[in-house]
């Protein structure tokens, strides 16, 4: 019997570990594994990943994501913070003479380990080959400009060569917008060199700046496969959903993801208390020895929490996103203390994996996993009443087979649905709740009129999903997979 276990696990790390290039549905609604599954984008954000770790720490990282139900990591190969001059923890930069077109070898073996143990466990890897510094734009950072149309095809050709057989997924941009037409050309000639080095095997998408989609501006790019927008870091209770109706109702449809909202751990509107041109910052007082913020009154706003994760990513997928791409502040710039701030962290990498934020992820793998979210349809007409677009905004779908509703009560408030929206005569409720992935049975309704509900607990910190079945449907609790 050992013996038959420890094939049977030696098959599945074959499984996991082989190519599976993701495709667009047919409806160009969703992102769908080769096999036809449909694809559920749970992302993290790990911009620094090959740059700021070295493999036994990167393995703990993949490892961890994993386990929290995790199924996409975005990171970049040429890095934000000084990536191509401040070399990663084996002493190699990424390119020679800060050349696009000669590569260093040595840089790009730490690269392959990390792909090689991502898909290895079962994620994919959104690689973006260059943050959009090292391209102009009307916000200049680190740098530096490195990249012309020629360098770019070429350098888009060897990763897109390289990687050509590993679970990846190609993201332009880098935080920023297409601010030029020559940027645009270059972008494209990246795009070009991608698809020639994979034979346009990997979907591909463009990461913008705060508060834009790539729909803005690329839309009808033919190697656009699917948008990103940024909804950012400014503010609490969001409109995420403003940027998903935006890109729903564009032409063509294709499917588009959340790929930054507000991090939890970040100060709530960060710029305005960042002083760019000091290393630490922040006066020195607001942090300890070890670099971390000892003085939170000194961010005025607040730090986003696991409400404020919860919030946007239910919003977004409720809205028809078919990703949501979290986000912790120590662990994109995977903060050491001690180290090279970015942006100031309450923790470093390694405590902010276990923050609560990232742990409830799963739940809402759960919940729309055993109410498929490639079935979801947005529908805001399932509301009765006045829906003001403030923190008590109510978002809501419906199952495209007529069997379920769901809906987010972002702070407990009471709501009245409009029952004949499922094609049942009888409809059974249930409570979900999105902190501990725990529902409870409401009851049995008549399917007829409006009905109103009221959640167990309401305000702050007190967020509930509302599942109606359809009672013939035969569906288990939410949740339940």
């Amino acid at each position: 019997m050992k013996t038959l276990s420890a094939v049977l696990a030696l098959l599945s790390m074959f499984d996991l570990g082989f190519s599976q290039p993701l495709k667009i549905s047919d409806n160009n609604r969703f992102i769908q594994r080769a096999d036809g599954s449909p694809f559920l984008w749970i992302g993290d954000t790990a911009w620094e990943l090959f740059h700021r770790l070295n493999r036994e720490e990167a393995s703990e990282y993949l490892s961890v994501r994993v386990k929290q139900g995790f199924t996409v990591i975005q990171a970049v190969v040429l890095a934000e913070n000084d990536g191509l001059r401040t070399p990663n923890p084996y002493g190699a930069v990424p390119l020679i003479d800060l050349d696009p077109e000669r590569p260093n070898e040595k840089y790009f073996e730490h690269v392959d380990y990390i792909v090689n143990e991502a898909n290895r466990l079962g994620l994919y890897v959104a690689m973006l080959p260059t943050w959009g510094d090292k391209l102009y734009s009307l916000h200049p950072a680190a740098g530096p400009i490195v990249f012309n149309r020629k360098n770019a095809e070429t350098y888009g050709a060897f990763l897109g060569k390289r990687y050509r057989d590993k679970n990846i997924i190609w993201i332009l941009g880098g935080d920023r917008n297409v601010d030029s037409f020559e940027v645009l050309e270059i972008w494209r000639s990246m795009a070009r060199g991608l698809k020639s080095g994979d034979n346009g095997r990997h979907l591909m998408s463009y990461h913008p700046r705060g508060e834009s989609s790539s729909s803005y501006f690329l839309h009808n790019e033919e190697w656009l496969d699917f948008n990103m927008y940024q909804s950012g870091h400014a503010r609490r209770f969001n409109y995420v959903y403003t940027y998903a109706e935006t890109d729903y109702l564009k032409l063509p449809v294709k499917p588009f993801v959340e790929g930054e909202p507000a991090y939890e751990d970040i100060p709530v509107r960060f710029w305005e208390y960042c002083d760019w041109s000091i290393p630490k910052r922040v006066p020195d007082e607001v942090l300890n020895e070890d670099g971390l913020v000892r003085d939170t009154s000194y961010f005025k706003e607040g730090f986003f929490t696991d409400y404020d994760v919860r919030i946007h990513a239910y919003w977004n997928f409720l809205s028809g996103a078919c990703g949501y791409t979290y986000g912790n502040n120590a662990v994109w710039q995977m903060y050491k203390s001690g180290g090279p701030i970015a942006i100031p962290c309450l923790t470093d990498w390694r405590e902010a994996l276990d923050r609560k934020g990232a742990n409830q992820l799963i739940f809402l793998k759960n919940l729309f996993e055993s109410r498929p979210f490639s079935t979801l349809v947005p529908d805001q007409s399932i509301i009765y009443g006045v829906n003001r677009r403030d923190e008590r905004y109510v978002r809501a779908a419906r199952s495209n087979d007529g069997k379920s509703l769901v809906l987010y009560l972002s702070m407990g408030q009471p709501v009245q649905v409009v029952m004949d929206k499922i094609a049942d005569p009888r409809v059974t409720g249930y409570w979900y709740n999105p902190r501990n992935g725990k529902s409870d049975v409401i009851g049995e309704f008549g399917n007829s009129g409006i009905e109103t509900f009221t959640p167990p607990t309401n305000g702050i910190d007190n967020d509930w999903v509302l599942v109606l079945d359809g009672k013939s449907a035969g569906l288990d609790e939410p949740g339940v997979r």
